[in-house]
């Protein structure tokens, strides 16, 4: 499972998580690491775009929580990629910076968890993509060995 912040400007008009640039980049992500698209549920914590797509107040944060967590409970996932610093403080419950808590495991509600640079802070900063490589890289291993695909 896959969770961002909010939806954008595309995501809005769409109702559909990550389908504007950002979300083209994260499915070249997918590919690279042997996933499809199709096969990752992918969500954010606001289930709207909020108004000229400032970050989300804590109030909209607690209000769309519980419908993450219900959409959580039903996808059951194995892993949890955060994307993003203020999904990654929402759903932690902390205020660590990127450099503190990108590529390190975490667990939310039980589930293996980890957090990377969201797609478009990629757009705007390509010189963090090798932070990303190595974090998703990482993922698909710990993901590998889950399923007894590859030994520890």
């Amino acid at each position: 499972m896959i969770i961002g912040e909010a939806p954008g400007a595309d995501e809005d008009l769409q109702g559909e998580p990550f389908v504007g640039r950002a979300g083209q980049l994260l499915t070249n992500i997918l590919n690279a690491i042997k996933f499809d698209r199709k096969d990752v549920f992918i969500a954010n914590i606001l289930k709207c775009r909020p108004p000229e797509n400032r970050r989300p107040l804590p109030t909209e944060v607690k209000e769309c929580l519980p419908y993450l967590e219900q959409q959580i409970k039903l996808v059951k996932p194995k892993f949890i990629l955060i994307l993003g610093l203020t999904a990654a403080n929402s759903l932690l419950n902390n205020t660590l910076q990127m450099g503190e808590i990108r590529g390190k495991l975490f667990e939310y509600q039980g589930i293996k968890t980890m957090v990377t640079y969201h797609p478009s802070a990629l757009l705007r900063n390509p010189n963090w993509k090798p932070f990303v490589w190595k974090d998703v890289q990482l993922l698909r291993k710990m993901y590998d060995e889950e399923l007894g695909l590859i030994d520890n």
